[in-house]
């Protein structure tokens, strides 16, 4: 060409009847032509393309081959345009209202899920507080047979009065748990922050848990980086808490003749808490359900271990309420490791400092 350009990357003329798919089926629908004429003038379009010749558009054949006007046929372009507009238009406005009628039923089901959220934290919080008047009165009596206070005991007698002892401790246990979860749930776990002695802490936790391990045939092991003062931030029972349950969650999931350790180790500005067991192990791809309250990773009719599914989902909620996060690593039947940190104490004039700021 005279400007020099490639004839080749010249885009192609852009017609309105680009936008009109099926333009033929709509003038013989629209009876602007008739059907034998639309056949012939195909017949002659596969004849050109065999030929290797350049086809021209449908439309543009029709008209030089005097089948139709170029009037009509820009009318009936513009005509199936306008119609396919209209279809457009109709089609969002129908997909708006899907849309609006959608979001609406989700939002309703929203509200209905948050409403049943609320209805079992009240009826936690109720039942949980009801739960301890009977248990207060169980645990009461059952000191004063084991004191012999109401009567001499014999030796069996004595021995169930202890199993007794152990089952009303974990109920205990369990009524506290669900009190705390209902607190939880509604927003508000209140943590009193403050320096406490992490090593002495964990010595006191393994001395609970000890016999439990040796019920089980299980060797239990602490280890602290020094024999002093290992100084913390944090709520010092509610720490507590959470490692008691880890502890006792190893004891659960180990076989006998397994191995656990409460490892306390110095991270820099953070202490890092951890429990390892050598027990039955979690599959990697169920690690994120540990956490979900009432939940089970065996929640078959014929599961093996008890529990109410709220101890990790509570261990959690507490970590997360010191800025801190449970971290999990688990390989099946090999074991698994729960840790996470807490900020350390450097010195006594950073722990009046806190005081006095506090």
């Amino acid at each position: 060409m005279a400007d020099g350009r490639d004839v080749n990357s010249i885009p192609p003329i852009l017609k309105p009847e680009l936008l009109v798919p099926r333009l033929g089926d709509y003038l013989v629908e629209r009876g602007f032509l008739s059907q034998d004429d639309l056949d012939a003038v195909l017949d002659y379009q596969a004849k050109l393309r065999e030929q290797g010749r350049e086809v021209p558009l449908l439309g543009q054949l029709l008209v030089e081959l005097g089948k139709i006007s170029q009037t009509l046929l820009d009318h009936a372009i513009t005509e199936y345009v306008l119609q396919l507009r209209t279809a457009l238009e109709e089609s969002n406005a129908q997909l708006e209202q899907r849309v609006q009628q959608r979001t609406a039923e989700l939002e309703r089901a929203l509200q209905k899920l948050s409403e049943l959220n609320q209805l079992k934290a009240n009826f936690v919080a109720n039942i949980s507080h009801e739960l301890r008047t009977p248990l207060t009165h169980l645990k009461g009596y059952h000191e004063l047979l084991l004191s012999g206070d109401l009567g001499p005991l014999n030796q069996e007698q004595h021995r169930a009065l202890l199993t007794m002892e152990k089952a009303i401790a974990r109920l205990e246990r369990l009524i506290e748990d669900l009190i705390l979860f209902s607190t939880t749930e509604r927003g508000n776990l209140p943590v009193r922050i403050e320096p406490f002695d992490l090593c002495n802490l964990c010595h006191k936790i393994i001395e609970q848990v000890s016999p439990r391990a040796r019920d089980h045939h299980l060797d239990l092991e602490l280890r602290c980086p020094t024999n002093g003062e290992l100084l913390v931030y944090g709520d010092w029972e509610k720490i507590g808490w959470v490692v008691h349950q880890l502890l006792d969650n190893a004891v659960k999931f180990t076989p006998a003749g397994g191995h656990i350790t409460l490892a306390i180790e110095l991270m820099n500005e953070h202490v890092e808490v951890s429990v390892t067991d050598t027990g039955i192990g979690i599959p990697a791809n169920r690690l994120q359900e540990l956490f979900e309250p009432f939940h089970q990773l065996d929640s078959s009719p014929t599961r093996r271990y008890g529990g109410t599914g709220l101890g990790l989902s509570l261990a959690q909620k507490i970590i997360e309420a010191h800025d801190s996060v449970i971290s999990v690593a688990s390989e099946l039947g090999r074991g698994s490791r729960f840790s996470f940190l807490l900020r350390r104490v450097f010195s006594n004039e950073e722990v009046k400092s806190n005081y006095e700021g506090g």
